[in-house]
């Protein structure tokens, strides 16, 4: 009878386990999941009155050109991380298709031009057609062709890194970062048939997909998935999984235009990039961006690597987004993390200029637990092993592991950019874009050795949502901040192992998923709402636009609609714009500049009625969260303008620091409302060697979202003794805190370039 009873309840286990087992596949599958649409978009333009106002408060101060605001820098939940960071798992607020950006750009931030920049990694034949029949459809609402409410360039991501989380006992790969591609042409048979990446970033390399491992690592049942309601955004994301995972790699060697339409094109470096771009011939540019973001460029990384014969392409790479969401990558700082050692090694190096290495803080957090402990008296030696199994560790959120237990809070300001305007999170200077405009490779020529880029900034908004950066609210909806749900956050740090904290540093770190969260608060305060591109254009035209920028006629901006002109003035009369490259012997007298700027726009709440007229409340709700691009009639006044001078090198040892001067002047603004408008000379100029200027204009300080990122409570030598983080999760989130802080708004022009010139005198 025993025996019957224990294989009935034995039965019934197996059973149940069967059950789980299958429950899980069936998710881990997609089973029943569906594929998610591009959307539809809304079917009116914006009235011409409308697009005649705006076009009016864009026109140039004196004789200048119009300016044109816009953003290439856009994903959709078409991009494997938006999809996945739109779950519930991560508090997310649902899918948002290629439909949603249009509209967002037409009604919402009402911008003049934009582009789609969905992942190309992990995007599927057919949400490449998708993506292009949605562009297609937003050009169709936009009216005449040469005076649209809105142009829309299709484009991709192609995204590459040097890991952060790095493979045991794996090459490091050398860094070239992520860059944006942007068509000129939408039409089938004038933009690639496939979207070229930079091969499988591993987000879909896991045999269970993120939100089912989560849920195996928490050991959480399907009940637990019952009691959240709908299962179907896990199942749509997990089918959209396997069918990535499904998609072969395109072979190698094979001319692009006889590869099969569903394979995944990759190009693991930049000249491979640029040479299947040139193998399909259509007008495009190539954009670095997030260059700084320490999340996914290792420390020591450095833009020099990108000079090398055959690795820079300058007639496409002639953009470089200087800010986004995710931070910004303008400057040039020595932060220095390691020092020489015993031959071979490298050591931590000690904090300076107000900058504190991580390595550095693990050994001060080991020595403080040591300290705490009775009678321990090795807390020195502790904090030194410490440091070194720091750095032992590698890049990533890995080793932060060498201290058990630790909470972003722990680590203080360390890795970060000091005194920095909204800058990238873990900051890599070598990557900046000051860096970029100094450093040169004698090898490659004058041309190909030398990044000559105009600056331009964008958003790297991941919900569909292309320049959210016209005002400073909705934190969780226009910046990129996201957060695993607490309770999901505290079943993964139930594990004693994690939860345990130790005196004495962890040997062979191991990767902790609770260490994983995108949306950690360290992370989320230093996610931002948007940058805008700005244009000066002949008209509105898409061909003026694209002129616009492939001359670099071009300027960025932190979010509002500055605007900005800075040219040279020649003796003979002539003009030179932002962007030019001017060829000059030894000049009769100093190079003379000028500066022209305006501040932008104060808004008023909610939306014009024109918005309401063509989306339901709805949809304005959950699209544009009841706030648009709504100007007022009074400008914020520009306070300052700040000139940066950059002598690029002449030889490889000379050093970076001694070549960039910022600010190498800075030109007060008159006070009020009217727009700045000043003059400069540059008397060292001698036509020996090349120069590099270009200018920032400074607004009068703003309220913004995460605008003082760790708000680090510093002692009187400036030492962050504590840090109040703005989070996206955890028990101190709260969802209508926009963490607001003053900052002064700012655009930055491209560059001029004082050449000399290569024509010998007559």
């Amino acid at each position: 009878m025993w025996r019957r009873v224990l294989l009935r309840v034995f039965g019934g286990l197996l059973v149940l386990a069967l059950i789980l087992v299958g429950g899980i596949a069936f998710l881990s599958e997609g089973v029943g999941g569906e594929r998610l649409p591009r959307g539809k978009v809304a079917g009116e333009p914006q009235p011409l009155a409308a697009v005649a106002a705006r076009a009016d408060r864009q026109t140039g101060i004196g004789d200048a050109a119009q300016v044109l605001f816009g953003d290439l820098h856009v994903h959709t939940t078409y991009s494997g991380d938006a999809f996945l960071f739109s779950l519930p798992l991560f508090q997310g607020e649902g899918a948002h298709p290629p439909a949603d950006a249009c509209d967002f750009a037409r009604y919402c931030a009402e911008l003049d031009f934009w582009s789609i920049n969905d992942h190309a990694e992990f995007l599927t034949p057919w949400q490449w057609d998708e993506t292009r029949e949605s562009i297609r459809e937003c050009n169709a609402v936009a009216g005449e062709t040469e005076n649209p409410d809105l142009v829309s360039f299709l484009g991709w991501e192609w995204t590459q890194s040097s890991p952060a989380i790095t493979a045991e006992g794996a090459e490091p790969k050398p860094h070239y970062g992520h860059k944006n591609v942007i068509l000129l042409d939408t039409a089938d048979d004038r933009v690639p048939a496939r979207p070229i990446g930079a091969g499988s970033g591993g987000l879909f390399d896991a045999p269970v997909p993120a939100p089912v491992w989560a849920l195996v690592r928490a050991g959480m049942t399907l009940g637990d998935w019952g009691a959240e309601g709908d299962l179907a955004p896990y199942r749509n994301f997990n089918r959209f999984a396997r069918e990535v995972r499904a998609l072969d790699a395109c072979a190698e060697g094979v001319p692009v235009r006889e590869l099969p339409p569903d394979c995944l094109e990759g190009a693991p470096t930049p000249g491979a990039l640029f040479g299947k771009l040139d193998d399909w011939g259509y007008p495009s540019l190539v954009i670095p961006h997030g260059t700084t973001w320490g999340i996914h460029a290792a420390k020591g990384s450095e833009l020099g690597l990108q000079l090398r014969p055959g690795a820079h392409d300058p007639k496409r790479q002639k953009l470089f987004e200087v800010y986004s969401g995710h931070g910004n990558s303008e400057v040039w700082r020595d932060l220095v993390d390691t020092v020489p050692g015993p031959p071979g090694e490298a050591v931590c190096a000690e904090p300076a200029g107000g900058y504190l290495p991580c390595c550095w803080r693990a050994g001060e957090l080991i020595a403080e637990r040591c300290a705490a402990e009775s009678g321990a008296e090795d807390c020195d030696a502790r904090a030194a092993t410490a440091r070194a199994e720091f750095l032992a560790a590698g890049p990533g959120p890995k080793a932060r592991g060498v201290v058990s237990a630790s909470q972003t809070d722990d680590w203080l300001d360390c890795g970060q950019l000091p005194g920095g305007f909204l800058p990238a999170l873990d900051y890599r200077p070598g990557m900046s874009a000051q860096y970029g405009l100094a450093v040169r490779d004698a090898e490659a020529g004058p041309e190909a050795g030398a990044f000559r880029y105009g600056f331009i900034a964008s958003s790297d908004n991941h919900k569909a949502r292309p320049g959210p950066g016209y005002k400073e609210t909705a934190r969780s909806s226009f910046s990129d901040a996201y957060g695993l749900r607490q309770d999901w956050l505290d079943r993964l740090r139930a594990d004693p192992e994690v939860a345990r904290a130790e005196a004495t540093p962890a040997a062979g770190v191991k990767l902790d998923p609770a260490r994983l969260d995108p949306g950690t608060e360290r992370n989320a305060s230093y996610y931002y709402t948007a940058g805008l591109v700005a244009v000066h254009a002949s008209d509105r035209s898409r061909e003026a636009i694209w002129e616009a920028l492939d001359q670099r006629r071009v300027y960025g901006t932190s979010g509002p609609r500055l605007l900005l002109w800075f040219d040279y003035e020649g003796g003979d009369g002539t003009v030179a714009p932002m962007g030019s490259e001017v060829f000059l012997a030894s000049p009769a007298r100093a190079p003379r500049f000028r500066v022209r700027a305006a501040g932008a726009f104060e808004q008023l709440p909610g939306c014009p009625e024109r918005v309401h007229e063509r989306l339901s409340a709805e949809r304005v709700a959950r699209l544009c969260r009841n706030e648009c691009y709504h100007p007022s009639d009074r400008r914020i006044p520009i306070e300052t303008i700040e000139v940066v001078r950059i002598r690029p090198q002449q030889a490889p040892d000379e050093a970076i620091d001694a070549l960039i001067e910022d600010p190498w002047k800075v030109l007060p603004c008159p006070g009020g409302e009217a727009p700045c408008e000043v003059t400069f000379e540059d008397p060292d100029y001698d036509g020996g060697r090349e120069f590099v200027y270009y200018v920032r204009a400074l607004q009068q300080p703003t309220p913004a979202v995460n605008g003082n990122p760790l708000d680090c409570q510093r002692d009187a030598s400036g030492r962050c003794l504590e840090t109040r983080q703005c989070p996206a999760g955890g028990p101190n989130f709260d969802p209508a805190d926009n963490c607001l802080a003053p900052v002064r708004e700012r655009a930055w022009s491209s560059p001029i370039w004082l050449r000399p010139d290569p024509k010998p005198a007559s």
